[in-house]
């Protein structure tokens, strides 16, 4: 779909709505916000400097930003850095995006692993309990830096409550490791897999941690939960 055509789409449907009476209800009102948000969003992806990389779905990216701006307006998110997974593609492919919304320019893109129980190739189930091998998807603001068992790591604190609440007491974190990897894929025919943890390259590891730390945005999305995410992120 070319998004560049959707400025005017939307300022038409804006204009529709002014010719709504005065009498409309609350529910064309909320269509009115979410055509101007949408827009916006539009906008900004649109302007985003891809840096030779692949592009994330606007679905992903948009549901993202907004959550990006919600949190951000609440002083729990500080940063002007996102971090996009799209747990909808192939663990072969590079699913994971940091992009710096203040020079509108996406730094990275690289693989990222799901937790075994979440799927093979593809991310299928999803838990928020300890134990469960599962990744958490919705939105999480990220912590700090310590090294453990994987070397340098970078806690995170789930956003929303029954989905990814529980991240810090599960141990759920940004690290490096061997099995995401080119190599991996090549002799297993699919990534490898974690026990929850969106474990990345070894080589970007260091690199991705030091950008992304100290309360920026970090999205797991996944488009079969989106009413579930959008309903527990403002509940």
């Amino acid at each position: 779909m070319n998004y560049k055509i959707f400025p005017l789409f939307f300022f038409v449907l804006l204009m529709s709505f002014n010719s709504v009476p005065k009498k409309a209800t609350s529910a064309v009102k909320k269509l009115k916000i979410e055509a101007e948000s949408v827009s916006k969003n539009v906008s900004i992806y649109n302007q985003l400097d891809p840096n030779s990389f692949e592009m994330p779905s606007f679905e992903s990216f948009n549901m993202a930003l907004d959550g990006f701006y919600y949190l951000k307006s609440k002083g729990v998110i500080q940063k002007d850095i996102l971090t996009l997974v799209d747990f909808s593609l192939s663990s072969n492919t590079k699913r994971m995006w940091v992009i710096d919304l203040d020079k509108n320019i996406v730094l990275f893109q690289t693989l990222v692993a799901h937790g075994r129980n979440t799927g093979e190739e593809y991310a299928q189930e999803f838990s928020n309990d300890a134990e469960s091998f599962k990744s958490s998807i919705g939105f999480y603001a990220t912590g700090e830096i310590y090294n453990g068992k994987h070397g340098l790591s970078l806690k995170l604190d789930g956003l929303e409550k029954g989905l990814n609440d529980k991240a810090r007491e599960r141990a759920v974190v940004i690290h490096g490791a061997d099995y995401v990897s080119e190599s991996f894929i090549k002799q297993n025919k699919r990534l490898g897999r974690s026990q929850g943890c969106p474990a990345i390259p070894v080589e970007m590891n260091q690199k991705i941690i030091n950008v992304i730390k100290d309360k920026s945005c970090l999205f797991i999305y996944h488009p079969a939960k989106v009413q579930e995410i959008t309903a527990k992120l403002s509940a």
